[in-house]
């Protein structure tokens, strides 16, 4: 009998083989994949019946093979649809053997000498085993399903939470620097490059007093707090900036300390500011007082005046004493002067803006500035588009770049370059001269009062200037000129309007 049925074994295999191939070929182009499971699980049935039915019926050592495949539809289906499935292999199995036992079975597939106890007993066996295996597998499918959905789920909330972090990290605009426990950099996040201008990749790893020994972060060979503090470091261009940073160990499992973390701010335009509103107030007060004293002394100074010049009327008076008194009449003008521009400093008249334009303004300016001989042979070049214009007191305009400009002829002694450019986008109009430059040490006071180089100066002239830019609401900074000597960059804040035009 074993030679009859071999053909019909190889032909269920073949049917097998060929059913595998058809069902990888359209794989991709099936749709429907839960029917599609439903279907190949049901052939899967089908082809262990078979398989039950070559090779004996219920002599057939294959029936196991009924739980492998209602396993493996627990993972495909439901869990009710797994019951279902359990239940149609204990139909298949239950009918090939009631077949079997009641011998309507082709002859090549004779029935056993079998009692009918035996019959009942083994069905009974596979049939309760089949159901189990659907329950049990159909729950513990469901849900390892339910867990993987869940950790899905949370994989990515983790995933949104670290983008959200990352974006957080990167668009923050304080700076944020991570050290690790070995005093190397391992975060960097963009608004710290932007600040140090050290890319990621400069710093990456490298000890963090390479770049910022300044920086207080370690004692006593541990991190500590650090809530505020300050540090001048030397950014990527070796320009000095002023740091405010904060310190916050990072601390791990069973909190242990892993490193530093470091975030930091640049306070260097903050300092400059807090300098200029310091010295405002410093010498709002210096002026209140020293306007009143003005007065005072400007009196007696007129009477003294007076008298000297009726005495130079006397035709009595030695040669001596007339050259004498010359002197005190020269001095009490110059004097006079003095107190004439500190005046104007310390109460300066209201302001009367008009919408300027600023080309023809300078051009003007130029014209007026060429007839005095100490420009004789400096040269004066000016930028400044066409269409530019400015909303500001032309009368204070013109004193402050007239004080500008006889402080670089002094510097230069009356011969060099004179540059006069105007950015209409940043609204900045620079001063530059080719002269010696400033000092490094005296750059901080040369806009205070009374302060000067010159040994007939009054100190008041780049005083006025900075008054004048701190009546027009913008600022005025000190640099190196490209030519080589200084550059005054006169920074107007407010944008042009007015109905007056000048």
């Amino acid at each position: 009998m074993g030679g009859q049925r071999a053909p019909y074994l190889f032909l269920l295999l073949a049917l097998s083989y060929l059913q595998s191939l058809i069902s990888a070929l359209s794989l991709l182009q099936i749709k429907r994949f839960h029917l599609f499971a439903k279907l190949q699980l049901l052939w899967d049935l089908g082809f262990v019946t078979c398989l039950l039915l070559i090779t004996g019926g219920i002599e057939s050592p294959f029936a196991f093979i009924y739980l492998l495949v209602i396993i493996s539809g627990s993972f495909l289906l439901p869990r009710r649809q797994t019951l279902y499935m359990a239940a149609i292999a204990a139909i298949f199995y239950g009918g090939l053997l009631d077949l079997q036992y009641f011998d309507y079975l082709p002859n090549i597939f004779p029935r056993p000498n079998q009692d009918a106890a035996v019959y009942l007993y083994t069905v009974f066996v596979h049939v309760f085993a089949f159901l189990l295996s659907g329950l049990l597998s159909g729950a513990l499918a469901e849900r390892w399903q339910r867990s993987e959905a869940e950790l899905q789920r949370k994989k990515i909330d983790y995933q949104e939470l670290e983008q959200l972090n990352r974006i957080i990290v990167s668009h923050i605009s304080s700076g944020l620097m991570m050290i690790n426990r070995q005093g190397r950099i391992r975060s960097f996040n963009h608004a710290a490059q932007e600040i140090t201008g050290y890319p990621f990749e400069a710093v990456y790893d490298r000890r963090v007093d390479e770049f910022f020994p300044q920086l207080q972060l370690k004692k006593h060979a541990q991190y500590p707090l650090i809530s505020r503090a300050e540090a001048q470091i030397e950014n990527q261009q070796h320009e000095k900036i002023v740091l405010g940073y904060a310190t916050m160990p990072i601390r791990g499992h069973q909190n242990a300390e892993d490193g530093l973390l470091v975030t930091f701010q640049d306070l260097t335009q903050l300092k400059i500011v807090e300098a200029q509103l310091q010295r405002a107030d410093r010498l709002a007060s210096v002026g209140r007082l020293a306007a009143g004293m003005a007065h005072e002394i400007r009196n007696p100074l007129a009477s003294i005046s007076g008298s000297v010049q009726l005495l130079l009327e006397e035709s009595q008076l030695r040669p001596q004493d007339q050259r004498l008194m010359q002197i005190v009449q020269r001095e009490a003008e110059r004097l006079s002067k003095l107190l004439s521009d500190f005046l104007d400093y310390a109460r300066p008249r209201p302001l009367c803006k008009i919408n300027l334009s600023l080309a023809g303004f300078l051009k003007e300016f130029q014209d007026f500035v060429s007839g005095d001989s100490r420009f004789g042979e400096i040269h004066i070049n000016i930028h400044c588009p066409a269409d530019a214009r400015l909303y500001v007191d032309s009368d204070m305009l013109r004193q402050a770049l007239w004080n500008l400009l006889v402080n670089a002829a002094d510097a230069m002694q009356g011969q060099g370059t004179l540059s006069l450019d105007y950015d209409p986008v940043k609204k900045i109009l620079q001063v530059s001269d080719t002269g010696p430059g400033i000092a490094p040490d005296i750059r901080s006071t040369v806009f205070d009062p009374f302060f000067s180089t010159k040994e007939q100066g009054t100190g008041l002239g780049l005083a006025t200037v900075h008054s004048f830019m701190e009546l027009h609401d913008g600022q005025i900074y000190l640099t190196e000129s490209t030519r080589g000597g200084a550059a005054f960059q006169l920074i107007f804040n407010q944008e042009s309007k007015g109905n007056n035009d000048g």
